[in-house]
C-alpha cells in the first residue's frame, strides 16, 4: 500500500508545480492587458515581464529534471490565449503598424507601394486617419516585398488594425507549431517551445504592437524543416530533391520580410546534401526573382530609405555610442561595428563548416546550425546601432533549440529601453537613458559570464557559438 501512495505523492508535487507556473503565466499576462496605457506605465511593463521571464527560467529548470512537462495542445492553446489578450488593443508601444495597414491597403488597390512615399501622396478618406499616424511620412517604405504581401493579407481582413494583427498571429501561431515540429524531429524536448510561445517579446510585439517579424521568423523556422524532414527515394535511397527546393524558397521569403534570415543563408547551405544544393539556390533564386519582379522598377527607391537607417538610424547601441565617444564620428563607429560582427559572423560559420566535416549524425548537424543562428542572432543585436525591443525576435525565436541565461535575460531586458516611451509620450520629446541602454548590453553578458562561472568544469563541454546561448542546465 505505501510503496503505491509514495510515487503518487512524488508526482503530485511537479503536477502542482506545472500547473502553478502555468497560471502565474497567465495571470501576469491577464493583469498587463488591462493596463489601459502601457506608455504610462513601463515600470509595470518591465516588472511584469520581468516575473513572467524568471517563471519561464524556472519551467526550464523543472523540466530538465523530469518535474514539467506539457503536451503541444496545451503549449499552442495557451499561447493562443495570451496572444488573444493583446489582439483587440490598439499598439501602444509601437506606431509600425499604421504604415502596414498603408503599405497593404496600397497594394490592394494595385498601386506599387514603393512608387512614393506616403507624405506625397493624398490619402483617399477611408484611409485618411491611418496616413495621418504614419511614422517618418517623407520616406518610401523600408519593408521589402514579401513584407508587402503579408501587409496586404492583412489589409484584406479589413482597414481596421485588428485585420493585420490578426492576420500576423495567425502566422506566429503557426511558428509555434513549427518550432514544436522542428523540436521532436531533433529529438529535443518538445516542450521547450514554451521558450518562445509564451515568452512576453513575441507576445507583445506581435499581437500587442502587429509587428511583422514574427511573419519572417516563421518562413525562416519552416526553411529548417524541409532539411530536417525528408523522405527517400526507395528507388535511389536518397533524399527527394523538392524538400531542398521549398527549404530555398521559404528562406527567400523569410529574408524579403526582414533582412536578418538572410545572413542564415550559408548555415542552411551548409545543412543541404552537396548533391542537393543546386535544387536549393533553385528554390532561392526563383523566388527572390518571383516577389521582387511584380515590384520593379520602383523598388529601387527602398534603397534611399535603406540608406538613410543605417546611415541615420539609432537606439539602444551601447557599443555603437561607446566607439561614438571614443572615435567622435558616428560613421567611424558604424564601421567599426560592421567589421566587428563580420569577424564574429565569419568565425560562427568556420567553425559550423569544421563541426560538419567530422559529424555524421544529420540531428547533431540540425542541433548544432540552429545553436550557430542563435549565436548570429545574439552577435547582432549586441553590436547594432539601433535595437528596438522587437528586434529581440530574430534571438528568443531560438531559444528553444538553445536554452541559457544570456538569451533569456537579453530577450526581457530589451523591454527597458521602452522607457523613452514615458518622456515622448507626455511631452513629445525622445530622451534615451544611456544607463538603460548600459544596461541592456551588460545584464546578457554578465548572464553569461555568471553561468560561465557556475558551470565550473563542465566547462569544456561548451561550444564557441554558444557563448551566449550556453544551456542553463547541462
Amino acid at each position: 500500500m505505501n510503496n503505491r501512495k509514495i510515487p503518487r505523492a512524488q508526482n503530485a508535487v511537479p503536477k502542482l508545480c506545472s500547473y502553478s507556473f502555468l497560471s502565474l503565466i497567465i495571470v501576469a499576462y491577464a493583469f498587463l492587458a488591462l493596463e489601459g496605457e502601457l506608455r504610462l506605465a513601463i515600470p509595470l511593463l518591465v516588472g511584469i515581464t520581468a516575473t513572467m521571464t524568471i517563471v519561464l527560467a524556472g519551467m526550464l529548470y523543472h523540466g530538465e529534471r523530469g518535474g514539467i512537462a506539457w503536451p503541444p495542445y496545451v503549449i499552442l492553446a495557451v499561447a493562443l490565449l495570451l496572444r488573444l489578450m493583446f489582439l483587440f488593443s490598439p499598439p501602444q508601444l509601437s506606431d509600425d503598424i499604421y504604415r502596414y495597414q498603408w503599405d497593404g491597403s496600397n497594394l490592394l488597390q494595385g498601386i506599387n507601394p514603393y512608387a512614393a512615399a506616403p507624405s506625397q501622396v493624398k490619402p483617399p478618406s477611408s484611409l485618411s486617419l491611418i496616413h495621418s499616424r504614419i511614422n517618418h511620412p517623407d520616406y518610401v517604405t523600408i519593408y521589402p516585398p514579401t513584407a508587402q504581401v503579408v501587409f496586404a493579407g492583412g489589409a484584406t481582413l479589413g482597414n481596421a488594425i485588428i485585420g493585420i494583427k490578426g492576420f500576423l498571429v495567425m502566422m506566429d501561431m503557426v511558428l509555434c507549431a513549427l518550432l514544436i515540429l522542428l523540436l521532436k524531429r531533433l529529438e529535443m524536448p518538445a516542450w521547450w517551445a514554451i521558450l518562445y510561445a509564451w515568452n512576453p517579446l513575441p507576445v507583445l510585439e506581435i499581437a500587442g504592437s502587429g509587428h511583422v517579424d514574427g511573419a519572417g521568423l516563421a518562413l525562416m523556422i519552416g526553411s529548417f524543416c524541409p532539411l530536417v524532414i525528408t523522405r527517400r527515394n526507395d528507388s535511389a535511397n536518397r533524399p527527394q530533391s523538392w524538400p531542398f527546393f521549398f527549404s530555398g524558397a521559404l528562406l527567400a521569403g523569410a529574408g524579403l520580410v526582414k533582412l536578418f534570415p538572410f545572413l542564415l543563408t550559408p548555415v542552411l547551405f551548409l545543412l543541404v546534401p552537396a548533391r542537393r544544393r543546386l535544387h536549393f539556390l533553385a528554390g532561392f533564386i526563383t523566388t527572390l526573382a518571383a516577389l521582387i519582379l511584380p515590384f520593379l522598377p520602383h523598388l529601387v527607391n527602398i534603397t534611399d530609405s535603406l540608406n538613410a537607417y543605417a546611415r541615420n538610424w539609432e537606439f539602444a547601441g551601447f557599443v555603437f555610442n561607446t566607439l561614438r565617444t571614443i572615435t567622435g564620428s558616428g560613421t567611424y563607429a558604424r564601421l567599426i561595428l560592421l567589421c566587428c560582427f563580420l569577424l564574429v559572423y565569419i568565425a560562427i560559420i568556420l567553425y559550423l563548416i569544421k563541426g560538419i566535416r567530422h559529424d555524421e549524425s544529420p540531428i547533431t548537424r540540425a542541433r548544432r546550425a540552429l545553436q550557430s543562428c542563435c549565436a548570429v542572432a545574439m552577435a547582432l543585436l549586441l553590436l547594432t546601432p539601433t535595437l528596438h525591443p522587437w528586434y529581440a525576435l530574430c534571438l528568443v525565436v531560438f531559444l528553444p533549440f538553445c536554452p541559457g541565461p544570456a538569451g533569456l535575460v537579453l530577450g526581457w531586458v530589451v523591454f527597458l529601453a521602452y522607457q523613452v516611451q514615458i518622456p515622448y509620450f507626455m511631452l513629445g520629446r525622445w530622451i534615451e537613458n544611456p544607463q538603460v541602454t548600459a544596461a541592456i548590453f551588460w545584464a546578457p553578458v554578465t548572464a553569461y559570464l555568471l553561468s560561465k562561472v557556475c558551470s565550473g568544469t563542465r566547462q569544456s563541454s561548451v561550444s564557441w557559438p554558444s557563448l551566449f546561448c550556453f544551456r542553463l542546465v547541462q
